[in-house]
């Protein structure tokens, strides 16, 4: 009919490996499957059990993580400046979430306990930030999962080389059975997920973690508040109400994933990248802190002032962070002493939510 941009919703997992087939012959511009992109984000987290969060870039050379600073941490009373010296990791904490309060910190910020932080760095030394900074939390062995929908069934795929140890509970038979034949490496069990005789019997007091995966947000949320109860290290919860978010965090269910959230901000990205014909593209985006904090990854691909000015003298808005440069495959945490130059990624945290070209990040 003439339409520039086609983006279209794709979920049926027997499409996922004809994706790319099916976009070039339909002429679609995107396809989006909020549930696999769901389950990678929660294998990711589940690399690093301390984390609540984790947001790739420029295809996982960096990472973004969010974590709570715990009372008697090493980051407990820790400068932003003396992190580099303290701990020997190149990261940077790059925004901080305090009594509900956003803040974009810089060199002289003192972390506290019970802030939650958002911290980049490369997958190498987040492995040893963790390592550091986390010490009594083991890597994880057991995972019983509630709820045997799509999500479940990309998330068994994933992880299949991670040889977890796992446990999945579904109500329906068919499905049951269908998951079975499909997924060799989990103990697919039929019952009712929600019952707690159902889950003390299948181990959840002894489980690493918890994934409630069901279609009903409410009973995602009571599940997960049983197995915290049960002493549950990891706890990983589907909400696709975003309204119910920050009730999850007050009762200390940071882990919270919406395939919703996870496809609109997909799209966010791509709009923006095609509404921008200056100088540079949004090619990743996330939103941070109840969509008060942005993560961009923008594409340089035309010259413009900010190039090859030390960042020194360039004038940047008020709570704005160049957080990494990507150059040929490198990784640069910048300085006052780098520039940006022409075919960089550049990673940017910000605070103001309309930025679509990296240029606007000048005051």
């Amino acid at each position: 009919m003439g339409a520039s941009d086609t983006i279209a919703r794709v979920r049926d997992p027997q499409y996922l490996k004809q994706i790319q087939f099916m976009k070039e012959d339909l002429g679609l511009s995107m396809t989006i499957n909020p549930d696999y992109e769901a389950a990678k984000a929660i294998s990711r987290t589940l690399s690093y059990p301390a984390a609540l969060k984790v947001e790739p870039f420029t295809k996982g050379k960096i990472e973004l993580v969010e974590i709570v600073i715990e009372e008697g941490s090493i980051l407990d009373g820790l400068g932003l400046f003396e992190i580099p010296d303290k701990l020997r990791l190149k990261v940077l904490v790059c925004a901080v979430e305090r009594d509900k309060k956003v803040i974009i910190p810089f060199g002289n910020f003192i972390l506290k306990s019970g802030d939650h932080i958002h911290v980049v760095s490369s997958h190498a030394d987040l492995t040893h930030f963790f390592q550091k900074s986390f010490k009594d939390i083991e890597k994880l062995h057991t995972i019983l999962i509630v709820g045997g929908g799509r999500i479940s069934f990309y998330f068994c795929q994933l992880v299949i080389k991670n040889k977890y140890s796992m446990k999945l509970i579904e109500h329906d038979e068919k499905t049951c059975k269908t998951l079975s034949e499909k997924l060799s490496n989990v103990d697919i069990l039929l019952g009712d997920g929600t019952d707690q005789d159902t889950l003390e019997t299948e181990g959840i007091k002894n489980t690493d973690a918890f994934l409630a995966l069901t279609g009903v947000d409410e009973e995602n949320i009571i599940v997960s508040m049983f197995a915290k109860k049960c002493g549950v290290k990891k706890i990983i919860t589907k909400v696709n109400n975003s309204k119910l978010n920050s009730m999850m965090e007050s009762i200390g269910m940071a882990s919270v994933f919406s395939p919703t959230e996870i496809a609109v901000n997909q799209v966010i990205s791509y709009i923006r990248a095609k509404a921008n014909k200056r100088g540079s593209n949004v090619v990743t985006l996330y939103k941070l802190v109840d969509q008060r904090v942005e993560a961009l990854e923008f594409f340089v691909k035309k010259k413009s002032r900010l190039l090859s000015t030390p960042l020194k003298k360039l004038k940047l808005k008020p709570n704005i962070i160049i957080a990494a440069i990507i150059r040929n495959n490198e990784v640069v945490f910048p300085n006052g002493e780098d520039t940006i130059e022409m075919d960089d990624n550049v990673i940017v945290i910000t605070t103001d939510t309309m930025l679509d070209d990296l240029n606007e990040i000048l005051g």
